[in-house]
């Protein structure tokens, strides 16, 4: 592949293909804490960004090392993404119907919830590593580097409309949050599957 205008695009429309979990799992942590700071908004997007750049890499790399070990790995995918992403979306359904009867409480995405996010929303973009396996090194980094921008926008702008909603709706957006995360582990899951 050469270095033109296509590449870069199609390494955008990647980006945007590859953020729309991480776009819905930001609008459910921003309904889940409409309070959250810009800091730490760039935090969650970063760290969204982060993994839907490295596992494209690791993809890459594997096609280039060890295909025979990714293949099998491949079909366990959905797998782990359901599970991650049903426990985490569980957790925060609980969490919101508890918390209906009681005082509103602040509730934060704490560091591991937001791991288990980057790594549940991003594992499908192992495969990706297949698409630009006839990329060479510097076009395959420059590809992650690009798809990790549009990521943290994307993933930004489903923050800032969680939040706005989550101010209004209080403990009923934490449900909805959780709502959210178990549907995309089961999108993920049959799209994966079937």
């Amino acid at each position: 592949m050469e270095w033109n205008l296509l590449f870069f695009f199609n390494s955008a429309l990647l980006g945007v293909g590859l953020a729309m979990d991480a776009f819905s799992v930001s609008l459910a942590n921003g309904l889940n804490e409409p309070g959250m700071r810009k800091k730490k908004m760039c935090v969650v997007a970063g760290v969204f960004a982060f993994f839907q750049a490295l596992m494209p890499m690791v993809g890459w790399i594997c096609v280039h090392t060890v295909v025979q070990y990714f293949q099998a790995f491949e079909r366990c995918i959905p797998w782990i993404a359901l599970v991650l992403l049903l426990f985490i979306g569980g957790k925060m359904l609980l969490e919101g119907i508890r918390s209906e009867d009681e005082e509103i409480k602040k509730r934060e995405v704490g560091i591991a919830d937001l791991f288990l996010q980057g790594i549940a929303t991003s594992i499908d973009a192992l495969s990706v590593g297949f698409t630009i396996a006839g990329y060479g090194l510097v076009m395959a980094v420059v590809c992650a580097l690009i798809i990790a921008v549009v990521t943290f926008v994307i993933s930004m702008a489903g923050l800032v409309i969680g939040r706005k909603f989550g101010m209004k709706f209080s403990n009923k957006a934490t449900v909805f949050g959780g709502i959210i995360l178990i549907l995309i582990g089961l999108e993920i899951f049959i799209t994966g599957v079937f």
